[in-house]
């Protein structure tokens, strides 16, 4: 073997080196790029998906992942231009292409059970009720990952949606529609009520056809036609124009579900957990609000953090949980509304009634000590909060 010059070995040893800790450093600028996007677009997975990875081969880095976010994509690579890193570009921007333009879809049953996961054992994130508009962004197996309108990420199954194009997705959203506004009730097949089509709850949204003696004539998403009573349903329009979102219609609306079942996930008249529960009454009334009560509290304006509930209104929201301490975040973990009288409604094992007084029979003592302030959302302007006598959400 030839003899090496020292000097020359020196090179090589500094060159190999130099080669093997350019690797973590880069690693460790696009794991920081990765979590700077995430903290700019997409702070809450509930709602944004920008679930990206890096992998090193021989020449340079490859991008893997998916997100729903084309510029939170495109503001990532630009990063990683500007540092003069080299990367294939693999992230899967949704919605996927082997959807073949089915990018859209209509809650097509009652109540759809929306997943955290693609199987029917998973949690239970959040429900939708028919007529709901939904994106559709990805498919696996017999399960498609969807967006609802207040923006919440879950899967449902193919028996839960009537899948559409552009074309049909736009004539779903032009027709004239029909509210259902009871509880519960059902629709039919003819004016016999007789044979039963589905069971409906208070919200649901399905297309006009004609109006009989007694009976909305309306069509599901999937073409089937059914006969409501016209004492249970109203015009979607006409239920908007005459809309009247004041407190005592959301005291009036949320008592009409009292002793409602508590449901994890649900937000419908079948049953609701406590932010479900809120977001069923404001829903009610014209206004589509977050889903949970950690991004409730973010919206509307704050009226008592100190627990003088002088200041509040019928309507308010009330919110609960863990206090901030020296080593502890605070946490939301319940929302009731205030109804006044000292008292407010919240979905606790059902939907009832508690009082903040402690001479009261429904005194609350333990909500009253985790109590962390309320929000008035009923005259707020938010750009998270969805006011559909201004937006065209189901038209």
């Amino acid at each position: 073997m030839k003899h090496i010059n020292p000097a020359l070995k020196f090179v090589i040893a500094f060159l190999i080196l130099a080669s093997c800790n350019q690797a973590p450093e880069e690693a460790s600028l696009l794991a920081s790029e990765i979590q700077e996007i995430k903290t700019e677009f997409a702070p809450d997975k509930r709602v944004a998906l920008f679930d990206v990875s890096v992998e090193k081969n021989d020449t340079s880095y490859i991008l893997k992942g998916e997100s729903n976010m084309p510029d939170a994509i495109n503001t990532f690579k630009e990063k990683l231009r500007s540092q003069n890193i080299d990367f294939v570009d693999s992230i899967q921007l949704l919605p996927a292409a082997d959807l073949n333009g089915l990018t859209n879809a209509v809650i097509n049953i009652s109540v759809a059970n929306l997943r955290s996961n693609p199987k029917h054992s998973a949690e239970l994130a959040t429900q939708a009720t028919l007529g709901t508009p939904v994106k559709v962004l990805k498919k696996e197996g017999s399960w498609y990952y969807i967006q609802t309108p207040d923006k919440y990420l879950s899967w449902v199954d193919d028996g839960g949606i009537e899948l559409m194009d552009v074309q049909r997705f736009k004539e779903w959203k032009s027709g004239d529609k029909v509210i259902y506004t009871k509880t519960y009730g059902h629709a039919y097949d003819a004016v016999d009520e007789k044979d039963i089509v589905s069971d409906l709850v208070a919200g649901d949204v399905l297309e006009f056809v004609k109006l009989s003696d007694d009976h909305f004539v309306a069509a599901f998403p999937d073409g089937r036609i059914a006969l409501i009573r016209n004492d249970e349903a109203e015009s979607y329009v006409g239920w908007l124009r005459d809309m009247n979102r004041n407190p005592e219609n959301l005291v009036n609306t949320s008592k009409t579900l009292m002793g409602v079942p508590y449901l994890w996930g649900g937000t419908s008249t079948k049953g609701m957990d406590c932010s479900g529960f809120t977001k069923t009454i404001y829903f009610l009334n014209g206004m589509v609000i977050p889903r949970d009560a950690s991004q409730q509290v973010h919206t509307g304006l704050q009226t008592d953090e100190d627990g003088n509930f002088d200041n509040l209104e019928k309507g308010d929201l009330l919110f609960f949980g863990r206090k901030v301490t020296d080593s502890t975040k605070e946490k939301v973990v319940h929302v009731g509304m205030w109804i006044g009288n000292n008292e407010f409604i919240h979905a606790s094992n059902m939907v009832r009634v508690s009082s903040i007084d402690p001479n009261a029979d429904n005194y609350d003592e333990y909500n009253l000590n985790r109590y962390l302030r309320t929000k008035r959302i009923l005259k707020a302007e938010d750009k998270d909060l969805i006011d559909l006598t201004q937006t065209s959400v189901f038209k």
